[in-house]
């Protein structure tokens, strides 16, 4: 028997003699660099992690990042309590009191996993030991990969011990290790599970997060809720055992259900995508020319920059709930308008051309099938996601009819910008963009932009004398310059009247407007378009008047500024600084200087027709529908066939441009009744006004005043006026016969602003 145990002794000395041998031959090849070099101190004190570049908007709020792995670094202070406790009470009890390497534990586990095969003997790696792993990912070594791993992880570690302090060792790693999802940092993790910063993370909230560590799938909240809350009570009993939870609270917090704020921030979610998409293709040139100037290699996705923009996040929140809640009701008319027919029945091109555009088609196409092919394996249903105005649909569908669908939707774009300098606080460039990523108010971007042409066209005629009062006639004429186009007006009976300039514009009477622009000139007309900020080709002809050239959203905005700031055109912009990530200011930007369009009186008596516009014109849903009481002007647009609506409204501190259309022209309604831009894109902006002026913090912007006219402007627009057939009235003002209280008092909306061609 003793000879049994002094044979026993001799083996498990000669193992652990032999395992000493091994170690320090690993060691040895370790640190003479025989297995790949190893970080210098030098080299430790420069540790940098890829950091998401953020997003900021004009008040503070983060709108979103650019990123290969979501991260966002935090500092030790801002780290509460609980968190580290959790962490050290779980992954290394012993931090505080081992440099690097816990040889009590690694003995522990040898002795446990090697020699009794006990598999949750764990794993012996300290914190340290772990944030090496997370930087210095591990190499392929043949059969010898784990143990010459842990040697080069021990080495490095203690190393790390003689650079950073303990506090700053566990910032390190919390901000540098795996959370699953592609998220990376506790930082990051906080803002995805709970919708919060890491520094309001209760005991509860931080142990299910550092539980996640033991296995970032198996236990993740959001797909395993159960095992989640098994793991967190693990947590919270060691923290319970090591004295930072008394028992009755880990008791309390052990009962508790988990409950979520799931937050998934990606490059089409979150706040203003469509904006922060294009502005990702700005910053990328920004930073090729800073770092060419600069002999620098700063990388947009991470090295952590801080991009402040102009955006209010207030706005843009009312703006794309208003695009979506408005959106659907429209879309829902448009889908019961059509029923079961196509809009591009008899032109098959249409969906042909959108089938060769899709993702789906290019992918299969890429691969090397052909077209016919591809086409075979498109008919073929398939489980997908849809995208509704109610929330995602899961259905079976073939890619060829999800193509269908997606066709069959309209959509928007949005844009509002400060006119005084220029600073754009809202851009919604469609109404989904996971699904539709096409942006619609950008400058590229341009569609025939209709009446909302006609204020400039007056504005023109305006500079060039013609007098406001000029009683112009709406009768039909035949330009046989245009191969005899003739304009025509929505109402018969507008053919039989003389219309002044701020009726005619106020009713959209498309045969006056020709007429004022013969007077304005067209290359007067083209010149002041360019001077307010339009950049687009503008053809030199009578159609011009009624808006046939292709402008964009954001060339709109920017022209209408003009009769906000008598006169003066901003230069859009929506950066106004870029810092790195510790916080050093690498660029600032300011509004430029604004430039003279027209002359100030113009500018104040075309803001007043375009207010007239609002309050008794085509524009007048603004007040009835939305109950807007602020001060508005405005001028809705539709173009031929009504395949685009527009609105544009101004405010002394907003100018408002929506468009609504489908991606296609052909994709429209059929009636000016349903189609007109006073049914599609005013109804967006009218709810975003609304949204907007429910929030008393944004009083400021969206109660503002414009200044009354001057009196000497006031008697320039103050036109004659000849009582005429109130039923002509009646109809133009949407009114029918049987009103009665349709008196002198109501006459008086329409006083000074037409009067019948005399006999």
């Amino acid at each position: 028997m003793k000879l049994t145990v002094r044979r026993a002794g001799i083996i498990l000395a000669s193992c652990i003699l032999a395992f000493i041998g091994f170690f320090v031959i690993l060691y040895l090849l370790v640190i003479t660099g025989a297995t790949g070099p190893l970080p210098s101190k030098q080299e430790l004190a420069r540790i940098d992690n890829p950091v998401a570049s953020e997003v900021y908007s004009a008040d503070s709020v983060l709108l979103g990042r650019f990123f290969v792995q979501e991260r966002s670094n935090v500092e030790f202070e801002n780290i509460p309590k609980p968190v580290v406790d959790a962490l050290v009470a779980t992954e290394d009890v012993r931090f505080y009191e081992h440099n690097g390497v816990d040889f009590r534990s690694l003995g522990r586990v040898m002795f446990k996993t090697l020699l009794l095969q006990k598999e949750s003997a764990g794993g012996g790696s300290t914190i340290t030991q772990q944030l090496v792993k997370n930087l210095y990912p591990r190499k392929k070594y043949a059969m010898l990969s784990m143990p010459v791993n842990k040697v080069r992880e021990m080495v490095i570690a203690k190393r790390i011990e003689k650079v950073y302090s303990k506090d700053e060792i566990i910032a390190l790693y919390l901000n540098t290790v795996p959370f699953g999802e592609n998220i990376f940092g506790i930082e990051a993790a906080a803002q995805r599970f709970y919708s919060t910063s890491v520094r309001s993370l209760d005991a509860g909230n931080a142990a299910v997060l550092v539980g996640m560590l033991k296995a970032t799938y198996s236990y993740n909240p959001r797909l395993f809720p159960e095992q989640s809350r098994n793991r967190r009570n693990v947590v919270l009993s060691q923290m319970e055992k090591y004295g930072k939870l008394s028992e009755m609270e880990k008791e309390s917090l052990s009962a508790a259900p988990i409950r979520l704020s799931y937050n998934k921030i990606t490059h089409h979610s979150g706040m203003a995508p469509y904006f922060r998409e294009h502005l990702r293709a700005e910053m990328l040139a920004w930073v090729d020319n800073y770092n060419k100037e600069n002999d620098t290699t700063i990388n947009l996705y991470i090295d952590g920059l801080k991009i402040y923009t102009t955006i209010d996040s207030r706005l843009q929140r009312a703006a794309e709930e208003a695009v979506t809640k408005q959106m659907g009701k429209i879309q829902k008319r448009f889908d019961q308008h059509w029923g079961k027919k196509e809009p591009w029945a008899g032109n098959n091109n249409v969906f042909e051309s959108a089938v060769k555009r899709s993702d789906r088609y290019q992918s299969l196409r890429k691969s090397g099938k052909s077209h016919d092919e591809t086409i075979a394996i498109m008919k073929k249903p398939l489980p997908m996601s849809l995208f509704t105005y109610e929330g995602e649909k899961e259905v079976t569908m073939s890619p060829l009819d999800s193509v269908r669908y997606y066709l069959m939707f309209l959509n928007a774009g949005v844009l509002a910008m400060d006119p005084r300098h220029g600073e754009i606080r809202v851009w919604v460039g469609g109404v989904n963009h996971q699904y539709f990523q096409y942006d619609h108010v950008r400058e590229e971007t341009k569609r025939q932009v209709g009446s909302t042409f006609k204020p400039i066209v007056y504005a023109a005629a305006v500079e060039k004398g013609v007098k406001p009062c000029s009683f112009i006639t709406a009768e039909k004429t035949v330009y046989n310059n245009m191969e005899g186009w003739a304009p025509k007006n929505t109402d018969e009976e507008k053919y039989g009247l003389k219309f002044s300039m701020p009726g005619a514009l106020a009713y959209s009477v498309n045969t006056v407007s020709v007429r004022v622009l013969e007077k304005a000139g067209m290359n007067n007309t083209i010149q002041l378009a360019h001077n307010m900020g339009i950049k687009s080709d503008l053809a030199a002809v009578p159609s011009m008047a009624l808006g046939t050239a292709d402008i964009s959203v954001m060339e709109m905005v920017t022209a209408y500024s003009a009769f906000a700031t008598k006169g003066k055109v901003p230069k859009p912009f929506y950066l106004t600084s870029i810092t790195a990530h510790d916080g050093t200011v690498l660029e600032k930007f300011h509004a430029e200087t604004s430039s003279q369009a027209m002359s100030e009186e113009t500018a104040q008596l075309m803001l007043h027709m375009l207010r007239r516009a609002v309050n008794e014109g085509t524009s007048a849903s603004l007040r009835s529908q939305f109950g807007l009481t602020t001060d508005i002007a405005g001028k809705t647009g539709t173009t031929q066939s009504n395949t685009d609506g527009w609105f544009i409204g101004v405010t002394p501190r907003l100018v408002v441009g929506a468009w609504v259309g489908g991606d296609d022209p052909s994709i429209r309604f059929r009636t000016t009744a349903l189609g007109q831009g006073a049914k599609t894109a005013l109804p967006l902006v009218g709810e975003f006004f609304k949204l907007s002026s429910a929030d008393r913090s944004l009083d400021s912007i969206t109660r503002a005043r414009f200044a009354p006219l001057p009196e000497g402007l006031a008697k320039k627009i103050d036109c004659d006026f000849y009582k005429e057939d109130r039923n002509i009235f009646r109809k133009l003002s949407g009114r029918k016969e049987k009103n009665k209280n349709f008196g002198e008092e109501k006459e008086g909306i329409f006083k000074k602003m037409f009067r019948k061609k005399k006999n």
